[in-house]
């Protein structure tokens, strides 16, 4: 097995911690980011939320650049600076025009616009001056560039909560075709406005307990929120440096339903992770692991499971859901559970299903739902599957 892209750098901000090491010590003792959110936001139908409450914006910027940057831009910037670090660029970064800096957000600067409208509407007052720079969905990569001086490809992604996992798509492509020698990639959100979650709240896809992926009684997904970013480099230039190779990129791909601009279709999954596969050149066969979308509503598990089976046969590798610990963080979920895979294949550890109540006859794999597991993975897969039919699958490898 062989790479062109390594991955050398992790950070995360998560309702299961702020740091890499906290992160994994919650994720791997079956600890639950999930609970009451009254406090935060309250009127809804649905009680729970998996809310990052130990981010202080205060401890990371000045009052005056907070003023400047919305929630989802901080928390992106934290991380970011944690997952440079981590890589060794801190004191020797690479040449700045070798370095992409690529953001997926599903739902831009939701903070800045709701405190825009209260302005206006309530306050009868001017919005502030920093509004459209706080809500651009390019605004977390423009900040991570700014501090890490990267002038290479900047920008962002949308794609619902796909968003992370194809901008990091992108950056190891950029990496590929040479463009870049470092893509700083991932994904952010902030979710916990009263005015998104109404919205959410009408679709009926929240769940009024918590999630139960591939659970019978399963009663829909829990809103999340967070930042993940990693540090992707061309294969080789981690072991020239003597950085740690932390995980490999083996490969990725891509799919559109171009059907149900919210229904998912399974035909639509197995395309994504077959062309993950060709990508790696592996058979289904190498895969020990799959790290699902798992969201917990009705239709998306069962349409999981479904391709899932068809792709690995019968007896498909352990399913882990991220979802059941941190709840659905939008467009930074699928970096959060990029970071959680390279955390199990690591550990030679599978990250548990939580809230199961037993087995469902539409959800037939393995859910991992005893608690972590001892497994000693090569190779798992990272299933993202967003609305409006966009999926996509990443391989990854072990790292030293």
């Amino acid at each position: 097995m062989s790479s062109k892209t390594e991955i050398t750098g992790r950070g995360i901000v998560s309702s299961l911690g702020s740091t890499v090491a906290g992160f994994e010590a919650a994720l791997f003792s079956g600890a639950c980011g999930i609970g009451d959110v009254g406090d935060l936001v309250p009127g809804l139908k649905f009680g729970n939320g998996a809310p990052v409450r130990d981010f202080d914006p205060s401890a990371h910027f000045d009052v005056k650049t907070q003023a400047h940057l919305d929630r989802y831009t901080q928390m992106a910037a934290v991380a970011a600076r944690a997952a440079w670090a981590e890589a060794g660029f801190a004191a020797d970064p690479p040449a700045p025009h070798r370095v992409a800096v690529i953001v997926g957000t599903a739902n831009t600067g939701i903070d800045a616009t709701s405190a825009a409208f209260r302005k206006i509407f309530v306050d009868g007052q001017k919005p502030s001056p920093f509004t459209i720079p706080q809500i651009m969905g390019s605004a977390p990569a423009s900040r991570i560039a700014r501090e890490l001086g990267a002038k290479g490809p900047v920008f962002g992604v949308t794609s619902a909560c796909a968003s992370a996992g194809h901008a990091m798509l992108v950056g190891e492509g950029l990496i590929r075709a040479g463009i870049v020698d470092v893509a700083v990639v991932g994904g952010t959100d902030s979710c916990f406005d009263l005015g998104l979650l109404k919205a959410w709240e009408a679709l009926r896809v929240v769940s009024t307990d918590t999630c139960r992926p591939f659970s019978i009684g399963r009663k829909g997904l829990i809103m999340g929120e967070g930042a993940g970013i990693l540090v992707l480099e061309r294969a080789g230039r981690a072991a020239a440096r003597g950085a740690r190779v932390l995980g490999r990129w083996l490969g990725a791909g891509m799919s559109s339903d171009a059907g149900d601009i919210v229904a998912p279709d399974p035909e639509g999954m197995k395309a994504a992770m077959r062309a993950a596969l060709a990508d790696a050149g592996l058979p289904p066969s190498a895969v020990g692991w799959v790290n699902a979308h798992g969201t917990g509503t009705v239709f998306n598990d069962k349409c999981e499971s479904a391709a899932v089976v068809d792709v690995f046969g019968p007896n498909p590798p352990p399913v882990s859901a991220v979802k059941s610990q941190v709840g659905h963080a939008m467009g930074a979920a699928g970096a959060i559970e990029v970071i959680a895979t390279l955390a199990g294949l690591n550990r030679g550890m599978l990250s548990p299903t939580l809230n199961f109540l037993g087995p469902d006859p539409d959800c037939p794999v393995d859910a991992v739902t005893e608690g972590p597991r001892a497994a000693e993975i090569e190779v798992a897969i990272k299933n993202s599957f967003a609305f409006g039919g966009l999926n996509l699958s990443i391989i990854l490898g072990r790292g030293d």
